[in-house]
Parts: C-alpha cells; structure tokens; sequence
C-alpha cells in the first residue's frame, strides 16, 4: 500500500501548520486515521492506497494573531 495524494496532502499541511505555530509535529502525525482509498478493495494490495480520515486543519488569521501578540 501507499499514501494516496489525499494523505501526502495532509502530512505536507501537519508540517506546514507545525512550522507557523512552531510546534511539534510529531503529535499531529500520530492522531491520523488512516483507511483505505474508496477504489482499494483489499487492505494490503500493492495498488491500494491509503487516505487520512482526519486531516489536520488550521486558521491563518489565529497564526498571524499569534504570532503579533
């Protein structure tokens, strides 16, 4: 299995919003689920791939507010 463009998508945004609140990312790595891509059939198969459930998200107006303060 591999990492679908969805979940590279969301380790890339884990990093960025660890990098502007210059937190830890390791934490925000460790609470992804992960299932399978709705085309996967089987967990395990070399052509599945996987997607991250839960994605991190953030405001850039809280960062910046953050980050003047």
């Amino acid at each position: 299995m591999r990492l679908s463009s969805q979940a590279m998508s969301a380790i890339m945004l884990a990093l960025q919003k660890s990098l502007l609140e210059q937190t830890d990312i390791i934490p925000v790595l460790e609470s992804f689920d992960f299932t399978k891509d709705e085309n996967t059939k089987r967990w395990g198969t070399k052509a599945g791939e996987l997607v991250v459930t839960n994605p991190p998200t953030f405001n850039i107006e809280d960062v910046l507010t953050q980050q003047d303060n």
